[in-house]
């Protein structure tokens, strides 16, 4: 924070020294009005930034989301595999297991999926993919075959985990650190400029002023509203996990 303050004290600085420099040397002319080169300049540079700084906290929660829409796919892919790699597991080995990993995904999709919205995830989910894990890892295969199965299946669940833990990143991933407020302030300067010119708006030159704060106003209020993946327009929903509980029903029906 202080290196910011240093920076912008820095900034400020320079604007001060040319302007007394300028003076001294008696060049340039007097600049008062608020539609003057000084004004224009500026108020083209602050848009310029709040353009930047907006398109920065748009774009950053539109990838992030996109990230985090696949890697929902990749995890429930995993379980799939899984599920279809139990078969080849003792009858009431592969039963348990399938059992497992459904009532897994059923419980990231009926209970985890709110808890995610506040950029976490249920340590319940974890427990629960552990202990499939050490369930499958103590089974006793007796053939080749089996064997095989078994290792297949841990392999998927080793997935489904990564994925799980990739899924936790996303939930708690925001925009850069000073962001968000950045965007406000900018906004806000840019709301402003007019009057820090020297403009006195009136009447019907208000209408377009107010219109430009209101569409910035909404616009400063998506880019917070969006910051979360699984929150807000842009929340990633579970319906890659529904299809998993869909795919499941299709293989345990043989169809």
């Amino acid at each position: 924070m202080m290196a910011y303050m240093l920076s912008v004290m820095a900034a400020v600085g320079v604007v001060a020294a040319a302007a007394v420099a300028f003076r001294v040397a008696r060049k340039g002319t007097d600049d008062r009005h608020a539609d003057g080169p000084s004004a224009g300049h500026a108020g083209a540079m602050l848009s310029a930034l709040f353009l930047l700084v907006f398109a920065i906290a748009i774009i950053v929660p539109w990838t992030t989301a996109d990230a985090a829409r696949q890697n929902t796919y990749t995890e429930s892919r995993a379980a799939i595999d899984a599920y279809w790699s139990a078969a080849g597991l003792p009858a009431d080995a592969a039963a348990q297991v399938r059992g497992g990993l459904q009532e897994y995904v059923a419980f990231v999709v009926e209970d985890e999926w709110q808890v995610m919205a506040h950029g976490r995830l249920d340590p319940a989910g974890a427990v629960r993919l552990d202990a499939l894990r050490s369930q499958v890892s103590a089974l006793d295969a007796g053939t080749e075959d089996e064997q095989e199965a078994r290792s297949a299946v841990l392999d998927q669940l080793a997935a489904v985990r990564a994925a799980r833990a990739q899924r936790s990143a996303d939930a708690a991933a925001t925009p850069p650190d000073g962001l968000l407020l950045l965007t406000v302030l900018t906004g806000l300067v840019v709301v402003v400029f007019p009057f820090l010119a020297g403009a006195r708006p009136r009447g019907a030159s208000l209408l377009p002023l107010g219109a430009m704060a209101a569409m910035l106003g909404f616009g400063v209020y998506l880019t917070w509203d969006i910051s979360r993946a699984f929150a807000g327009p842009l929340a990633v929903g579970p319906e890659a996990f529904g299809g998993a509980l869909q795919e499941f029903a299709r293989i345990a029906g043989g169809v």
